[in-house]
């Protein structure tokens, strides 16, 4: 089994991949921002620090790459700093790939489903629609593609465009695990943005392992989306939620939490994905909400 180096490896996304190809026997070594008590194979670097970088990539060496590292919440309210992580930082960290020594046979690099914006009313995006960024976190998976064409000559690069990842430890600041917060505490009332837009969920568990297949395949050059290939409204999460739980809470709209620009419904169209991984079985809304408000099993 090979080395693997992953960024972002605290992150939600990240801890659930590292344990699913910790399971396959692979040696994990994990890229975090900054580290409070030393441990094994875990490398404390910041993006944006060059060398650092590329010191990291000469002692793990890794066969595979998995770039998860961003900032991640739309709605953050620095966008010098989305850019600075999602677009220079990812550059950094494929420079000091391509001018290491040892070659990995695969970088997955993470993109996002917010690059196409709302897409064909009612039909699934493909990986082949046109770019409709609405917001700066959007804007800056544009431009991390966009940079990555940049390496494709010196690195074998799988982008992946995931679509809503949930699961249990996914911050707060995220509407799904804030409303399973709300449930698992039996809160009275909770305030929200619009209730009416529809996204396409995938369980963060199935994510990892559809990660995992597709470094084992090595599509190189590809782009996939990540994706269930069904969209559902929040009030349908809400109402799935009380159903689970036989609490009522009452939903409010608070104008604060409604997004200028928001994309109304989006959904994926995973066949060119599952045309290279095969099938995988993924959990159900429903198993992966009801794992979710029991809050346990986190990686």
């Amino acid at each position: 089994m090979g080395s693997v180096l992953i960024t972002g490896a605290e992150g939600f996304t990240g801890r659930y991949v590292a344990q699913a190809l910790r399971a396959r026997g692979h040696q994990v070594s994990s890229l975090v921002r900054r580290c409070d008590e030393p441990a094994a194979n875990v490398y404390a670097c910041d993006l944006q620090d060059r060398a650092g970088l590329a010191e990291v990539v000469a002692r793990v060496q890794p066969d595979w790459v998995v770039h998860l590292a961003a900032i991640s919440f739309v709605g953050h309210a620095n966008p010098g700093e989305i850019y600075a992580t999602n677009v220079v930082g990812s550059r950094n960290l494929l420079e000091a790939l391509a001018a290491g020594e040892k070659k990995p046979s695969a970088v997955l690099l993470a993109s996002s489903a917010n690059i196409y914006g709302a897409g064909p009313l009612g039909l699934p995006i493909p990986e082949t629609a046109p770019y409709h960024p609405a917001n700066d976190y959007a804007v800056s998976k544009v431009a991390l593609e966009y940079m990555a064409q940049l390496w494709t000559d010196r690195l074998p690069i799988i982008t992946v465009r995931p679509f809503n990842c949930i699961g249990v430890g996914q911050s707060l600041s995220f509407l799904v695990a804030k409303m399973a917060d709300h449930f698992r505490r039996r809160a009275p009332v909770i305030e929200l943005g619009n209730r009416d837009v529809a996204r396409d969920f995938s369980d963060v568990r199935w994510v990892a392992d559809v990660y995992c297949r597709l470094l084992e395949k090595a599509p190189v050059g590809e782009v996939f989306n990540v994706c269930s290939g069904h969209a559902v409204t929040l009030t349908h999460v809400l109402q799935t939620m009380s159903t689970i739980t036989g609490h009522d809470i009452e939903a409010r709209t608070n104008p604060d939490f409604v997004r200028e620009h928001e994309v109304k419904s989006q959904c994926g169209d995973n066949r060119k994905l599952l045309s290279v991984i095969g099938q995988l079985d993924a959990p159900t809304l429903y198993d992966t909400l009801q794992w979710m408000l029991s809050g346990s099993g986190a990686a």
